[in-house]
């Protein structure tokens, strides 16, 4: 296995299922390459790694087929930073409540499909200030609910009776989908995570040139 180069300035996202090519559109929007994650030599040299949103037992599935599960878990204890959104945060959690962990890195607890079917899917506005000084927009799709953290974890963003984002010093995770928004905030948040420099205003959260289709212009998904 290679050693993560922590400065390579590429930051990979797992493209095994889910939504890749949105989080491949936001990365190129803050100047930081992105690279589609495939097969274990793809995790060579990448400061980060997405786990996109998509459906967690299926995401589980191929990544043992792909044998990416022990890669990805090697790379991270040699420095990899990781970025679990979704289905990725389910992956990522120490506690699935009934049911088991997958990767187990972050110390917290998720409670998968908390709010119901597909049509119970949402977007709203919140403020997660150590993020962005602006309200950011969310979009929940059959999302999971962090409902426990450990102490060794920060909270970014509570709402209601749960927890929408949280990290610890290795590891983000977002219940949402920043990529299915305008908002560039978490991506350059975890940019600047796995110690790289992302373009753009900081204080400016939106991209006025993106619209729902913009990932198209990477070609179909494959």
């Amino acid at each position: 296995m290679t050693a993560v180069v922590a400065d390579s300035g590429a930051i990979g996202v797992l493209d095994l299922q889910g939504g890749v090519q949105e989080h491949l559109d936001h990365l190129q929007r803050i100047r930081i390459a992105g690279r589609s994650v495939k097969h274990a030599a793809d995790l060579a040299g990448l400061a980060g790694l997405i786990i996109p949103g998509g459906e967690s037992t299926c995401l589980s599935r191929l990544l043992d087929i792909f044998g990416l599960r022990a890669e990805i878990e090697a790379h991270y204890r040699q420095g990899l930073k990781l970025w679990g959104t979704c289905a990725g945060a389910i992956l990522l959690a120490r506690e699935n409540v009934g049911e088991a962990p997958f990767f187990g890195l972050i110390d917290i607890a998720v409670s998968r499909n908390a709010f119901g079917s597909q049509l119970d899917s949402f977007q709203c506005e919140a403020l997660a200030p150590t993020v962005a000084p602006e309200p950011i927009p969310l979009t929940f799709i059959r999302a999971p609910k962090i409902v426990g953290t450990g102490p060794d974890v920060q909270v970014l963003l509570s709402m209601q009776d749960y927890v929408a984002a949280a990290e610890d010093d290795r590891i983000l995770v977002t219940v949402f989908h920043p990529e299915l928004t305008p908002s560039l905030a978490f991506h350059r948040y975890f940019a600047r995570k796995c110690g790289l420099h992302p373009a753009g205003d900081e204080k400016t959260a939106l991209d006025p040139d993106w619209t729902p289709q913009s990932w198209i212009r990477f070609g179909p998904h494959v």
